[in-house]
């Protein structure tokens, strides 16, 4: 059975009042769920919410803990990478995952920077073995797909776009995603939001339209997770 992890970034959470949110990139996801769904309804689906999970950064507990074999581990420690562990199990049990967040100054949100450290983890979703040379490092997890949903003010931060250089989202992500296991990765943009002119207009409508697309494909062509 195909399984999803939606992750959500935006700081502009859902409202419980309105179900709704005035966050575009939370809005894109929401439609690319709903219309899996349609599509797929017995599709499991995991929603981590970043804003709400309140997901800590790393210390030099937390690296020691994640650098101790699990037999010598304390008790302390043990409840130190609990969080972790969960959320690496989050991402073991998807297929695909779907992770939507906005772009804030340049770069990813720092709740999601937190999410990625407490999941790239020695021994979990990556190997160590310096006779690999210098690459010594290697993602255990495969067979999966991400799909990367994001929304930003400014525009053309696409390859060969008049920003490309000043884009620290996509690389970042596309670069830490073969930890999560992922061998495809698909990106829907929703640009010009801070112009808020007939270009966002049109880059939203854009948006709508790649996602339609690519869950009719991506549901056509279900992923195998392997571990």
């Amino acid at each position: 059975m195909s399984t999803i992890l939606h992750i959500d970034t935006s700081a502009r959470p859902l409202s419980p009042k309105e179900n709704r949110s005035t966050s575009i990139s939370r809005t894109l996801a929401q439609h690319f769920i709903t219309l899996w769904q349609n599509q797929l309804p017995q599709t499991q689906f995991i929603h981590r919410d970043l804003t709400t999970s309140h997901v800590g950064f790393i210390d030099q507990n937390w690296i020691e803990a994640a650098f101790t074999s699990k037999e010598k581990q304390t008790q302390a420690q043990t409840a130190i990478l609990s969080l972790s562990n969960k959320l690496i199990d989050e991402v073991i049990q998807a297929n695909t995952i779907v992770l939507s967040t906005p772009m804030y100054n340049y770069g990813m949100p720092a709740t999601l920077k937190a999410w990625f450290d407490q999941v790239i983890r020695i021994d979990k979703t990556f190997s160590f073995n310096l006779n690999r040379g210098d690459y010594p490092l290697n993602p255990i997890l495969s067979g999966k797909r991400l799909v990367l949903i994001t929304s930003s003010g400014e525009f053309g931060f696409e390859l060969g776009g008049l920003r490309e250089k000043m884009d620290h989202l996509h690389p970042h992500i596309e670069t830490l995603s073969h930890y999560l296991g992922a061998e495809s990765m698909h990106t829907i943009r929703a640009e010009y939001q801070e112009f808020n002119d007939e270009r966002h207009q049109a880059s939203l409508k854009r948006a709508y339209k790649e996602i339609k697309l690519l869950v009719n494909k991506l549901t056509r062509q279900p992923s195998q997770r392997s571990v």
